[in-house]
Formats: structure tokens, sequence, C-alpha cells
């Protein structure tokens, strides 16, 4: 049995690939008791029902993904964990950084794993979930305990017929997601526009090249290699180019009146910068722009 925690668009799009009977979505803290039920629209455009049981006091999975919003994390597994056996692994699907290392600092025996994905998904309407692009996820382990289950849990996920690898530095994977989503998410938002349209704005244009010198210099603050700022630019742009119609999840949320995790990309890359004295001006001018568009 795997659990989700967390039954938003993600977490709706491996329960709904996921094989049927085989995983349940675990209840909040007052949840409703009936099941969840939603059209899943696949990747070819097929559509059927997904009805996605609640995990039931003393049900014991041996799997657990975390597809929750990065704020949200911490407090949900603080409900959920006590219920959950100790040595189940706990995979981590969050945007950006931080809540990661707040999971792992909390849970230091636990098995902590973290996945990067490119899978696209959306709810356009109430009851509704489109798998709107096909991508590849890297899972890999954030702490010792969660070494020796990458493998398995690799081959668990893959059972939804998406495509998944083991990845032994998930780090360095999540630190790519961050630098495209630094570089894309605050701007899709700030300037309400799907991510293509960026480019040609002048906000962009006028703040791009300044966002990238200060990621250029946080890379190796953070042990991660670094990368000059032209190239940070043109690996964002040509992802900005690549989903030139879609929506950011950002912007998403700040339509929908959400809370976003801006906190966990650009605002998590301002921290970084004053605890190492690096200037991160852009970073936080771009962390307190969507802030106010709540």
């Amino acid at each position: 049995m795997i659990a989700i925690l967390g039954a938003g668009s993600l977490g709706r799009l491996w329960a709904a690939t996921l094989p049927g009977g085989q995983v349940a979505f675990v209840p909040r803290p007052g949840q409703a008791p009936g099941p969840v039920c939603y059209r899943f629209q696949s990747i070819d455009g097929e559509s059927a029902n997904a009805i996605i049981p609640w995990l039931q006091p003393g049900q014991s999975p041996d799997l657990i993904l975390v597809t929750t919003k990065a704020g949200d994390t911490l407090e949900a597994l603080k409900a959920a964990l006590p219920s959950i056996a100790k040595q189940t692994p706990i995979v981590l699907f969050q945007n950006g950084l931080g809540s990661q290392q707040q999971v792992t600092e909390t849970w230091p025996d636990r098995p902590v794993l973290a996945a990067s994905t490119t899978e696209g998904a959306n709810r356009p309407a109430p009851g509704l979930t489109v798998h709107a692009g096909r991508g590849t996820t890297w899972v890999g382990a954030l702490n010792p305990a969660g070494n020796p289950l990458v493998e398995r849990v690799a081959q668990q996920l893959a059972s939804s017929g998406l495509m998944v690898h083991p990845e032994h530095d998930i780090l360095a994977r999540l630190w790519q997601k961050l630098v495209i989503n630094a570089g894309i998410n605050a701007f899709t938002a700030i300037l309400d526009c799907p991510n293509g349209e960026i480019l040609t704005q002048p906000f962009y244009l006028q703040w791009i090249s300044p966002l990238c010198e200060e990621i250029s210099r946080l890379l190796p603050a953070a042990g991660q290699p670094q990368q000059a700022p032209e190239d940070l630019r043109e690996t964002i742009e040509a992802v900005a180019r690549k989903t030139a119609a879609n929506t950011s999840s950002m912007r998403a949320d700040v339509k929908a009146g959400r809370t976003t995790e801006i906190d966990f990309i650009n605002g998590y890359l301002a921290r970084l910068g004053h605890q190492h004295g690096i200037p991160v001006q852009v970073n936080q001018m771009l962390a307190e722009q969507v802030q106010q568009l709540n």
C-alpha cells in the first residue's frame, strides 16, 4: 500500500496512475470520511473515474508520498506520522528547498527521500485532474536511513507507468529545479502571464541578469558546482520557451488566493545569501513582491 499525503494535482496524478487498490490518501484531521472521487484525463486525452480511499486506522503503508505545498509539509507530517511505522520511507515532492531540511531535522531516524519531477498536472475544473505534460521523476535519499531504499522506492513509483529513475545526488537535482523556478515563477506571478511571456517583459529583462549573478555566487556557498550567470540564464529561458503556454504553480496560487511557495524558492535563496554574506537584493525583492500579492 502506497499512502499519499496531499490530494492536490500532483497527489491525484500519482493516485490515478499507481496500480488500483494499492493507494490511499492520508486524511488530515477532520477530513471527510468518503473517498476522493475525480475524473482523471491521461496524457493521451482519455479520461476515467478515479476513486481513491482514505488510509484507514490500523493500515500500515510501506511507502508514503508527500505532495503537499512546501509550507504545509512539516505540520501535515506531524499530524500523520504518529500512526505510520518508523521504518516507512517518506518521499518528499515539494518545490524549492527548505522544507526538505525541516523534515530530515525533525525526524532524523526515519528514512527520508526526495523526488524531483517534471511531470505536469493541473485541475482546470472542480473534480477534474489533467496529466498535462509527460516528464521524468528522479528519487534519491536525503539522509543515511533513506540510502538503502532508493532502488526499491523508484521501482514502486515506476509501477505507475511514469518515468522514474533512482538518483544518487538528489540535492543537485533539487538545486537544478530551484534555479529554474527562481528564474520563472516569481516573474510569472508578478507579471500575471504564462511562462513564455516573461521573456519579452521589461521587468524580467531588467532583473534576470542580476538575478542569475546572485544565484551564481550562491551555488558554491551551498556546496553546488558554480555556474556562470549566462549559463543559468540560458537554462532558465530554455525552460520558459519549452513551457511557454504553461501557467506556473506560483501564478496559479496567486490567482486562486492560495499561499505561494516563494519562501522556499527566491525566499530560500535570499536567506542563504544572508547566512553567507552574499548580496541577494534581487531575490529579496522578488520574494517581497510575490508576498504582497497574497
